[in-house]
């Protein structure tokens, strides 16, 4: 039930988690996997004494944002989009 929970939390790795598998695997295999996560923490905060870090909801866009690109540009390939991407200048 921890996973349930965890997965309705706005704007948290947990959740993100969820939704990211969700699409593939189903709901209940992905609730196994995001209590496997809640497990996977717990003994890491135990065995190194640390408190908890959310890595919050934008975790896996920030960690490769070209992949979460990609994985946009197909989805509205899919809807029967073209996308052309054009990068903005760094400086804005």
């Amino acid at each position: 039930m921890a996973a349930f929970g965890a997965a309705r939390t706005k704007d948290s790795f947990l959740q993100a988690r969820y939704k990211r598998l969700t699409a593939r695997r189903g709901p209940i295999r992905v609730l196994v996997a995001v209590e496997h996560s809640i497990i996977t923490a717990i003994w890491h905060m135990l065995n190194d004494n640390v408190p908890y870090r959310e890595l919050g909801g934008s975790y896996f866009t920030q960690r490769d944002p070209e992949r979460a690109a990609r994985r946009a540009v197909c989805r509205l390939n899919e809807l029967g989009y073209r996308v052309i991407l054009d990068p903005m200048d760094a400086a804005g």
